[in-house]
């Protein structure tokens, strides 16, 4: 029974010991003076109506803001909507004007001559990883970079190669290009090995890049969300893994046969150890000893570099003095000649001409160029906004997806293969005073100058540095494998997305074991809210707040009222679970109880049937007047036969509670399911004469209520409360009464 009108405004919010007022427990007094005197200084004071949801649209003024849809934003046309478009994709118009030149230029001439030291040997190194002569790891330090300074929003992240990317596109390359030397679709410029590959990868840097700028210039910049924390550092470190067992041929100077696909890693990690006893000795040693040798001097020098890193104003170039040094060794020595151990080779000089992408590539390429856009922009944004907090300034994803696309577009035009950032190199820009991409600018003119002038002198450089750089370089990455020591401790669900990411890229390469894990973690994301935490609540005393009571031991559920929660939103996945859980959480077998009614109240009706038949054989046998007392005894019965349609009449056991309150505060969105499960348990629960109220729907849920036709005249919005507490305080008011008739209520 609902009040009039008139009578809400005698209706108060309030708790169970007065209206309105909240006030610290009784029990304060036993507390310590300083904490009593604490609580004291926040107790609070409030009084106002019990809310419903048609009184608080009435109050607040609920309406239909007019809204403008996002394409309409898009398709307007002035002068100002261009100007601002310019400035939002090209970034460089905005902050070079305003560039600080003696404050910033000195530390970004330092910093772009650092980054460019590291970025000489780790492009000739990634290139050897992408399966590419050692130049084209030039190019793509160069033309990437440059275009970014134009189109980026970080001022701190480093472009260019990376290794997780290399090894991805490595992996594309040994699969593809034996098979492009026998295809037609390859120029017969590209019939050698080399060319074939350098094809491949330049063909999918555009395709990489098409992928990122189309999804920037969408605002799909959120994709990459998709990619948790746990999996992007499950991924990155199963990579770190590919990268180390691709650079055993180098140092032991073995030539192995290209693997890809599953379990390449295996096979190839077969092979080095079945080709070990079979390799030349001299060889071997002298490979060995080489790449050992570079390796100790790399990490000797990071060490240096860490301790005294207060004192230098720069990081001593520890790759590049080793570079250095390896090849006037390797020239002077003639370690190419007298030991047999692979070197660069032949570095041309100067700038290649554009060449146009295989278009006919694009169907073989179309997966592994998704998957090295997302890859590539999630690195590169988790990165760009780790430095953007630290030093105040905001990095627009969707433009850097657009950046970073155009870098792999017109580098790949140019043969040059995707690219991404650099953690290493980054931290260096940072660290060593660049405030701006100018220090990329400055990188990239100085590789500039080495691919035109220099480049030739490191034709002697042996490979096995490059494989030392490498490895030493990966220390970063394989340290992450300390988080399944820290999830296990913090979050084991994360833990599982690390492992099963990390397993499957080790065993299914790196195409497949991103997808693999990118589809466990979606469904294991399903899998958690269909078995979200449900809860009955209980009040703490003396508040308007509810908690679980199997948490909270002062938490008291109040008499004759229960109030149930899930800790996710209800959706056609678990809307089953959520109904199943909350009849079993309110203690009563309802689908039992409603079976046993219905089969009482049939029985019922089939005695009736069978009295009335009998009352009609025997009204047929005696007179007008008794026939008028047997109408009279009829009515008599059947007014008595309404009152044994209820519970306790029937003789069947009722709730020891009379109202059940849904709190859908968890609730996000409402589909089609969620609506036919609320509907169907107002209709179990009113059958056995427990009423329903619904409370704390956020607007767009209530709006999709609205929208599925949830709200008709057995549910209205006056079942559903502003907060628990209002849903709680009108139950209390308005216990269900005990009905005088059979309760009638449509099933779905």
């Amino acid at each position: 029974m609902w009040p009039t009108d008139a009578s809400w405004g005698l209706e108060y919010c309030t708790l169970i010991l007065g209206p309105g007022k909240i006030r610290p427990r009784d029990t304060q007094a036993l507390l310590p003076t300083t904490q009593a005197m604490e609580l004291r200084k926040r107790d609070y004071h409030m009084e106002r109506p019990l809310l419903n949801q048609e009184q608080l649209e009435e109050l607040g003024h609920r309406g239909s803001a007019p809204r403008t849809h996002q394409w309409q934003t898009w398709l307007q046309c002035s002068r100002a909507r261009a100007h601002a478009l310019l400035l939002q994709h090209l970034p460089i118009l905005v902050w070079l004007p305003r560039y600080p030149v003696r404050d910033w230029l000195l530390g970004d001439l330092l910093s772009g001559l650092s980054v460019a030291i590291m970025q000489l040997p780790q492009g000739l190194a990634y290139a050897l990883l992408a399966g590419l002569p050692p130049v084209f790891g030039l190019y793509s330090s160069f033309y990437p970079v440059f275009i970014y300074f134009l189109f980026g929003t970080s001022r701190h992240i480093s472009v260019g190669t990376f290794a997780v990317m290399s090894v991805m596109v490595g992996s594309v390359t040994e699969s593809l290009a034996p098979q492009a030397l026998n295809d037609s679709t390859i120029n017969e410029t590209a019939r050698d090995g080399d060319a074939a590959r350098v094809q491949v990868a330049s063909t999918l840097s555009v395709l990489v890049g098409l992928f990122q700028v189309g999804l920037g210039l969408v605002h799909f910049g959120f994709v990459v969300t998709y990619l948790s924390e746990p999996l992007v550092r499950g991924y990155t470190t199963a990579a770190a893994v590919q990268v180390f067992v691709s650079q055993l041929k180098y140092v032991f100077g073995l030539h192995l046969s290209s693997h890809s696909g599953p379990l390449s890693l295996i096979y190839t990690v077969l092979e080095v150890c079945w080709k070990l006893p079979q390799s030349k000795v001299g060889t071997m040693v002298s490979t060995m000893v080489t790449a050992a040798v570079a390796g100790v001097v790399l990490v000797l020098v990071k060490l240096l570099n860490d301790k005294l890193q207060q004192q230098l104003p720069m990081p001593i170039p520890g790759e590049l003095l080793t570079l250095i040094g390896a090849t006037s060794i390797s020239y002077g020595v003639g370690l190419k000649h007298r030991f047999e151990v692979d070197v660069v080779g032949n570095i041309p000089t100067g700038l290649v001409p554009p060449v146009a992408p295989n278009s006919q590539l694009f169907s073989k390429l179309m997966g592994s160029a998704f998957a090295i856009a997302l890859v590539g922009f999630a690195i590169a944004i988790s990165l760009g906004k780790i430095f953007a907090l630290r030093h105040g300034y905001r990095v627009d994803s969707n433009q850097e997806l657009v950046a970073l696309g155009l870098s792999n577009l017109i580098g790949g035009i140019f043969q040059c293969f995707p690219v991404s950032c650099s953690m290493s190199r980054s931290l260096v820009q940072e660290s060593t005073g660049g405030n701006s991409q100018v220090a990329g600018a400055v990188s990239s003119l100085f590789i500039l100058l080495i691919i035109v002038k220099l480049g030739e002198l490191f034709r002697c450089l042996p490979k096995a540095v490059l494989a030392a750089i490498v490895i030493v370089n990966l220390k970063g990455m394989l340290g992450q494998l300390s988080d399944v020591c820290s999830l296990w401790k913090a979050n084991r669900a994360d833990l599982l997305i690390w492992l099963v990411t990390f397993m499957a890229t080790i065993l299914l390469n790196l195409d497949l074991g991103l997808v693999a894990a990118v589809i466990f973690s979606l469904l294991l994301v399903v899998v958690r809210t269909q078995r979200p935490h449900y809860s009955i609540l209980g009040q703490v005393p003396d508040t308007d707040i509810y908690r679980d009571v199997a948490e909270y031991s002062e938490a008291k559920e109040v008499p004759g009222v229960k109030v149930f929660r899930s800790s996710a939103t209800v959706y056609f996945a678990n809307a089953e679970f959520y109904s199943d859980a909350l009849k079993q959480r309110c203690g009563v077998d309802v689908d039992l109880l409603i079976s046993q009614k219905k089969k009482l109240l049939k029985k019922q009706e089939q005695l009736k049937l069978k009295q009335l038949q009998k009352d009609k054989k025997l009204q047929k046998q005696v007179s007008p007047e008794d026939r008028m007392e047997d109408a009279t005894a009829s009515g008599q019965e059947d007014s008595k036969a309404l009152d044994v349609s209820t519970l306790k009449a029937l003789g069947l056991p009722q709730p020891d509670f009379h109202s059940l309150i849904l709190d859908l505060s968890a609730l996000s969105f409402v589909d089609t399911v969620c609506l036919k499960s609320l509907k169907n348990i107002f209709r179990d629960f009113r059958e056995i004469e427990v009423e329903v109220y619904m409370a704390a729907c956020h607007s767009p849920v209530v709006s999709q209520l609205e929208a599925g036709h949830f709200f008709d005249a057995s549910v209205t919005k006056k079942h559903l409360f502003a907060s628990v507490h209002d849903a709680v305080t009108f139950a209390l008011q308005h216990p269900r009464p005990v009905p005088d008739s059979p309760v009638s209520v449509t099933r779905l």
